[in-house]
């Protein structure tokens, strides 16, 4: 797990052969003008989720893990509280994991909690479990999904 702000993200970018051009895009996209849903970045494998959501609480936020692809997680308005947790201590499935959708949910709590503040960035890789929209307050959000 990643978590920093967008004018730091060239450090990151020889991590993936395709951070460069989705910090490229979250960087140079009008958010003012791209409406909620998903936007294709770059051919049918890189993509972002563009969403503005209430939160639900750290009660109602439950763990989520992805197997295919790699959530950099940006916020555009609000504050977004994520939990995290190492998926290697993660045993209580909340449902099965979906495949088609790239998603499962788990039971257990996360292991810390922090902030994602306007401009900053969250990475989660498959070996990170994350909790979004653990707060209270609205928040407007991109996840970019990079393939693994």
């Amino acid at each position: 797990m990643i978590l920093d702000h967008l004018d730091r993200a060239y450090s990151y970018a020889s991590f993936h052969r395709r951070f460069s051009e989705a910090f490229d895009f979250l960087r140079n996209a009008e958010w003012q003008s791209i409406e909620d849903g998903r936007h294709l970045i770059e051919g049918d494998d890189l993509y972002v989720l563009v969403s503005s959501d209430q939160g639900r609480g750290r009660e109602n936020s439950a763990l989520e893990v992805h197997r295919r692809f790699i959530d950099i997680q940006f916020v555009i308005a609000g504050n977004e509280v994520i939990g995290w947790r190492s998926v290697t201590t993660l045993r209580d499935a909340k449902t099965p994991f979906d495949g088609s959708r790239d998603i499962g949910f788990f039971s257990e709590q996360p292991e810390s909690w922090f902030i994602v503040s306007p401009g900053s960035f969250a990475i989660f890789f498959p070996t990170d479990a994350h909790a979004p929209l653990a707060g209270s307050a609205k928040v407007r959000k991109a996840v970019v999904k990079v393939p693994v």
